[in-house]
């Protein structure tokens, strides 16, 4: 008889989090999302209570204060939900044996370089969500020795505030949009992020006691900038009858935020896809497959 796995997931309504709970583990692995009240990560006895009730044999940290600009305002509240807590589950998972997938951010970097990075180039994040989140990073190499950092991007999925749900709800009763083009980075499905992590999982199930821990860059293959991401949504979109735009490709100096973001967080997959044998999916097939779905369930509109 098989034993059954359990795969506990922090952070229950989020993109990645609701995917990981979509999208079909493997036999024998069972996935729980847990948010508040079931598991607050700001309270430790919450944290203790959630990790007894449900006995994990892996726990994937989801949960994040994503709120880019409003960081800069709220900063406590950021470092809160992206340092400390991480660093306490991450700790509770090691008086128990427990392994921990932590998701991070491209957005630890300052985004001058030309080349994609890699994972052990200088971290200069720009603003308190990148610093936060590298702080999250760090506490949690330091309480569990058996953790596996994934950097990721641009995330997206037919569910949750993102971008491409933005664009099409925007373009309906719009004919054109400024969109930057002076970022570029990897546009990535919550989707293929979350496959991704059932993979990892399944393989540190197997064999325990060959975790490969460190950080890894996990996005889409391929990269484009904003405005070439708003351009390809409303390109499939048209096929399809749903809403579409012209986009004026715009600077950042053109489009001011509170905080600036990187023009180039592109990032190197190649030590990720070496140590698990995980290819990620090119950013245009994975968008389209995301356009589709919102178009035909109508859902872009919620």
């Amino acid at each position: 008889m098989t034993v059954q796995k359990t795969i506990l997931v922090a952070g229950g309504t989020g993109q990645v989090a609701r995917s990981l709970t979509a999208v079909p583990a493997q036999e024998g692995i069972q996935v729980i999302a847990a948010g508040r009240p079931h598991l607050d990560l700001l309270e430790e006895a919450s944290i203790r209570a959630a990790l007894d009730k449900y006995a994990p044999d892996i726990i994937v940290n989801a949960a994040a204060y994503t709120a880019v600009d409003q960081a800069e305002s709220d900063a406590e509240a950021a470092f809160a939900l992206n340092a400390v807590a991480p660093g306490k589950l991450a700790a509770m998972a090691a008086e128990r044996s427990v392994p921990i997938i932590h998701l991070s951010t491209d957005y630890v970097f300052d985004g001058t370089k030309a080349e994609p990075y890699v994972e052990s180039d200088p971290v200069a994040p720009l603003g308190v969500y990148g610093r936060s989140k590298l702080a999250g990073e760090q506490a949690v190499a330091a309480a569990n020795s058996a953790h596996i950092i994934l950097r990721t991007a641009w995330v997206y999925c037919p569910f949750g505030k993102n971008f491409v749900k933005t664009m099409l709800r925007v373009a309906d009763g719009r004919d054109e949009l400024g969109v930057v083009h002076d970022q570029r980075g990897n546009p990535t499905s919550a989707r293929d992020i979350a496959r991704a992590i059932l993979d990892v999982s399944g393989q540190i199930l197997a064999a325990p006691a060959d975790i490969k821990s460190g950080i890894y860059h996990m996005s889409a293959s391929g990269a484009a900038t904003w405005a070439e991401f708003a351009e390809f949504i409303f390109a499939t979109s048209a096929v399809l009858g749903g809403p579409t735009a012209r986009i004026n490709r715009i600077t950042s100096a053109e489009y001011p935020t509170p905080v600036a973001r990187p023009a180039n967080s592109r990032l190197d997959c190649r030590k990720f896809s070496s140590a698990y044998g995980i290819s990620m999916p090119d950013w245009q097939d994975s968008t389209r497959a995301c356009v589709e779905t919102l178009i035909l369930s109508g859902e872009w509109k919620s």
